[in-house]
């Protein structure tokens, strides 16, 4: 029990310190003290504040909603990120950041006071005025300065080349070429409407998002955290590999909420690796375990990290349908993680953990069931069809409720500050991103380049779905590898979904494979952060455990083209179909583990593996013939070990004299 009290203590550490999977990694956040450390704290505050009465009483007009969120973000990204991690100053503000945020507050304020008047104007027809202009101009720069900050150089070089190519695009030769567009055209498109930075994706930032990461603040301030924790420890720690399993477990719980692989790796890991290295896994193995399982948090409904809204936003669809859709996935990815995990403890003689090692099932139940309501209460506003605004507020008045039931947990007056506070700060990546790839956005739709990549797409493919669908993947994973998750997904949407549309692939789909592969990046080498933190955990070398977390995650570089080509993955089409397709898909993903990890009844041979891996995709293609011939294939590998195992228990068996 004394390690999980520690890991509760790292955990609120953590929850201080880390603002975005940028911070956790390069120490690039402030640590204010003093007088200095409670103003920005009190501007955190009214910022959550602020989200809580546009959730009670009503958003107000998009712009000025809008522009209010990315007022607050840029103010506390100049107060808590460095300007690089080399500089040491750590717990004041400089006098140039007091300038940035006095800039901020005051060129956003221009767009929060004048909101009516910009929405009703004719964009493109009415001018612009010389300091309207020059308001535009220095709120793209700060918000490219908050972007190189917060976000990384990865996402500030594509918003530069974007800029470049919309102000001298003109000149280029070819398909690539556009009409030629003046300073005031582009300020105009970027910030006077809502097709650039003021688009959908900072709309849904500066609505849903927050209001469900300050949800996983209050959550983590009650102890709900270490309650799931606790139990899955509790739960899965006396099987074979348990530690593993319970990585598994609270992983996909705590990540569902938090929505980054980073900052889940760094808090459960910090118990769940050091456990599973001392029942026998290697350390890149049990740092791989803890990636894989915080990245898929992701793509784990209900809540998804937040990022489906956006998803639903841009499809015009129920939030739930997007979860839903992503039900079966997640299973498979989470399946496949299990198998392998289990199979790997079964090869190498694992067992779990003492029974004095583990807490009591019921007594954890007994002093945390209740954590549960705030996310039933979610649920089922969510399905009852209440707005994910309303959704969100009525969650968080549950875990202050849930939590005051027991003196323990209960939420003091300080507890709550602190909450709103940190609510507020996690919520700076993804403002920032969703802003800064509105840029990206606006340019793209400004110049019709969208359809002109989406068109060079299909023709580099021949028009071959297959070859789309691959060139698509690697887009994904190499936008995800400099960039938050929110913001790979954002810039892909008007780059290549046209494409994948128009080659007949369904728009949820084609939606969902994109998330997918940009949620993937994370545990994909050369730069994959979870796997990265989790090696600072674990002491291992970081290449090698992105390359195992790789392996791990197998499964999710597979389904995204299964259910392209079969729907029904998606909980799209009749009854029977759907039940079918998922029970011979689960099958198949426990072959494929088999495969991936060597073992059935006994060592595969490489042969074996091959074949088993075959009949495992076989199996996972929805359709009644593949499933048939995956099944023998599969059925065939079994019978061939049983008989090989049977023939060498035979030889081994010693020789009675008579």
């Amino acid at each position: 029990m004394t390690q999980l009290t520690t890991t509760k203590e790292a955990i609120n550490t953590n929850s201080e310190e880390v603002y975005s999977e940028e911070g956790v990694l390069n120490n690039k956040v402030r640590s204010l003290k003093g007088k200095t450390g409670k103003i920005i704290t009190c501007i955190a505050v009214l910022m959550s504040l602020f989200h809580l009465y546009t959730a009670f009483f009503g958003v107000f007009e998009s712009i000025m909603q809008r522009s209010t969120h990315l007022a607050f973000a840029l103010a506390l990204t100049f107060a808590v990120y460095k300007p690089t991690k080399k500089v040491m100053e750590s717990e004041k503000i400089p006098w140039y950041d007091w300038v940035f945020i006095a800039l901020s507050l005051s060129v956003y304020s221009y767009f929060v006071i004048n909101s009516q008047s910009i929405s009703s104007r004719m964009s493109y027809i009415e001018t612009l005025s010389t300091l309207e202009i020059a308001i535009g101009i220095i709120a793209g720069l700060l918000l490219i300065e908050a972007t190189r900050r917060v976000v990384g150089n990865a996402l500030l070089l594509i918003i530069l080349v974007c800029l470049v190519y919309g102000i001298w695009g003109h000149l280029a030769p070819g398909v690539l070429s556009h009409r030629e567009f003046t300073t005031m055209w582009i300020v105009d498109h970027l910030f006077y409407t809502v097709t650039g930075v003021f688009s959908t994706p900072l709309g849904v930032s500066a609505t849903f998002i927050f209001l469900f990461i300050l949800f996983g603040k209050f959550l983590e301030v009650s102890g709900a955290g270490q309650f799931f924790i606790n139990l899955s420890v509790a739960g899965m720690g006396k099987y074979r590999g348990g530690p593993a399993k319970t990585a598994i477990v609270a992983s996909s719980i705590l990540g569902t909420i938090s929505g980054s692989a980073v900052a889940n790796t760094v808090t459960t890991g910090a118990f769940t690796i050091p456990l599973m290295k001392k029942t026998g896994y290697k350390k890149e193995f049990a740092g791989a375990v803890e990636a894989v399982s915080s990245t898929g948090g992701q793509i784990m409904p209900p809540i998804m990290g937040a990022s489906a809204f956006i998803i639903a936003s841009y499809l015009g669809i129920p939030y739930m349908e997007v979860a839903l859709a992503a039900a079966i996935p997640a299973l498979l990815f989470y399946l496949c993680l299990y198998f392998q995990v289990d199979l790997r403890a079964k090869r190498l003689g694992l067992i779990g953990l003492e029974k004095s090692e583990l807490p009591n099932f019921w007594t954890v139940m007994k002093n945390g069931f209740l954590f549960f309501v705030p996310l039933i209460v979610i649920v089922y506003m969510l399905v009852s069809g209440f707005s994910p605004m309303r959704a969100g507020l009525f969650s968080i008045g549950a875990t202050i409720l849930v939590a005051a039931v027991m003196k323990s947990t209960r939420l003091s007056f300080g507890t709550i500050f602190r909450a709103l506070d940190l609510g507020a700060k996690a919520a700076i990546e993804t403002a920032i991103a969703c802003a800064a790839a509105g840029i990206i956005i606006g340019i793209i739709g400004l110049t019709g380049i969208g359809l002109k990549f989406s068109s060079i797409i299909i023709e580099l493919s021949g028009g071959i779905l297959i070859v789309t669908l691959i060139f698509t993947m690697i887009t994904s994973i190499i936008l995800g590898m400099g960039l938050p998750t929110v913001a790979a997904y954002i810039v892909q949407v008007p780059l290549t979904i046209p494409a994948l549309i128009e080659l007949g692939v369904a728009p949820l789909a084609a939606h969902m494979f994109i998330f997918y592969f940009a949620i993937l990046s994370a545990i994909t080498p050369p730069v994959a952060l979870a796997a990265f933190a989790a090696a600072g955990i674990s002491g291992a070398e970081p290449m090698k455990t992105g390359i195992v977390s790789m392996k791990l995650g197998l499964a999710a570089f597979i389904v995204p083209f299964m259910f392209v080509y079969g729907e029904s993955l998606l909980l799209i089409g009749d009854t029977q179909t759907i039940i079918l397709s998922v029970i011979t898909a689960c099958i198949g993903i426990w072959g494929i583990a088999c495969a991936v990890e060597g073992w059935l009844l006994r060592n595969a041979t490489w042969y074996e593996r091959v074949i088993l891996f075959s009949g495992a995709l076989l199996m996972i293609i929805p359709g009644v013939w593949s499933d048939l011939i995956g099944i023998a294939i599969l059925v065939s590998i079994i019978v061939l070990q049983k008989f090989t195992l049977n023939q060498t228990e035979k030889e081994n068996e010693p020789v009675l004299e008579e």
